[in-house]
């Protein structure tokens, strides 16, 4: 019988536990006499691989085995490397593929072209059975149009943002938390010695799980995208809090999506290949409103790229090891268009969500303090580990 070829590749940012999740495909895909090649730069390596090429070849595809895996799980990033391409509206075509006609679409930005077809051409010509496509909502939506293609594909999410609809539980969620909880309490000692109010920003452009919970298990007020505060209120709260603290110093955690009445996200920059332009620092702004408003001297720490870097934690390297190992089986079982996800707080398979239905967000109803800016922190009894419930999937593994 013919062994399954799996491919697998990693797309947008790096998160501790990717690692993990291409170990445990390889070690479970040997078990089973499957062979598995890591598609190297995310959705790039599939666009811009000409297999005539050997340097070109070397640059975009590895055949993993047990011996180039054993020891990769112990560090955090991705050994597959990583881009944000979108192989639907690619703006320069790789120099092999300049004569070629393919499909392209001019917009206000220029033309760009849809690989697609080029994507599906060099799945097939390197024999792949299945693609494992590890990633973000962005990536994702591209694994879903292959999906849709008749490519047979199985997701994995990973995000700091945690916020891939249809789980509760993206990888890399728990060491940013981790890492922003290290972080504040560190510099606790600095914003309390000078009597200050400290400002700290973090990821989370649509959604504020990572604030949210950052402020949850270091019990600090929090601004998400999903709520607009009032300014007046958060800085008397912060003004209060200080004045009422021994030390003397109050912190707040920001979302980088975060706003406020009267003040939107700022961004700049040209968009990236699925439309997004960076923002501009909201905790500047938040800590120049203070002093303006009050006199308040600040401390503004951006927390951002810290928290995707170094080694995995306890609960990304278990969760990451179970949904490769779930994405591996269903593979096995010849599934496509499925994602490995957590649901009511067990391992579940669900449908890669659909692209339109946009990020994941925060219930403000049952999990944010609208008066006092703060994690509601009642009423959890029944709820799964990570305080919220996804719908339930429309698929559910026999």
């Amino acid at each position: 019988m013919k062994r399954k070829r799996i491919g697998i590749l990693t797309g947008g940012g790096d998160v501790p536990g990717l690692n993990s999740v291409i170990k445990s495909v390889v070690y479970r895909g040997h078990e089973n006499g499957c062979e598995v090649v890591g598609i190297r730069r995310g959705w790039e390596g599939l666009t811009h691989l000409d297999l005539s090429d050997a340097r070109s070849k070397a640059r975009y595809v590895v055949e993993l085995n047990r011996e180039n895996t054993r020891t990769i799980d112990r560090s955090g990033g991705t050994v597959l490397h990583s881009t944000r391409t979108n192989p639907a509206r690619i703006k320069a075509l790789p120099s092999h593929l300049e004569e070629v006609d393919l499909p392209s679409a001019k917009g206000p930005k220029g033309v760009t072209w849809d690989l697609t077809p080029r994507v599906l051409e060099n799945l097939e010509a390197l024999q792949v059975d299945c693609l494992l496509a590890i990633g973000g909502d962005d990536t994702l939506s591209y694994a879903a149009r292959l999906h849709d293609e008749g490519c047979k594909v199985i997701a994995i999410p990973k995000t700091m943002d945690n916020d891939v609809q249809g789980t509760e539980y993206c990888i890399g969620f728990s060491t940013a938390i981790t890492r922003a909880t290290d972080a504040i309490e560190r510099q606790r000692t600095t914003v309390g010695s000078h009597e200050r109010i400290g400002v700290f920003r973090v990821f989370g452009r649509d959604a504020g799980f990572t604030a949210l919970y950052t402020a949850h298990v270091t019990s600090n007020r929090c601004v998400i995208p999903e709520y607009k505060v009032d300014l007046e209120r958060l800085i008397d709260l912060l003004v209060t809090e200080k004045r009422d603290n021994p030390s003397n110093y109050a912190l707040v955690i920001l979302s980088e999506g975060a706003e406020w009445q009267g003040y939107t996200v700022q961004e700049y920059g040209e968009p990236d290949a699925y439309g997004h332009r960076k923002k501009a620092s909201v905790a500047e702004v938040l800590s120049d409103e203070i002093r303006r408003r009050t006199g308040e001297e600040t401390i503004v720490s951006d927390l951002t790229y810290d928290l995707r870097s170094g080694d995995p934690d306890f609960i990304d390297k278990l969760v990451a090891s179970t949904y490769g190992t779930m994405a591996l089986d269903a593979v096995l079982e010849g599934e496509s268009g499925l994602m490995s996800a957590l649901v009511g707080g067990c391992y579940e398979l669900v449908h890669i969500p659909d692209p339109k239905l946009g990020p994941r967000t925060v219930d403000v109803a049952s999990m944010y303090n609208t008066d006092r800016y703060r994690p509601l922190y009642a009423n959890k009894r029944g709820l799964p580990i990570f305080l919220n419930r996804v719908e339930p999937p429309k698929y559910r593994h026999a």
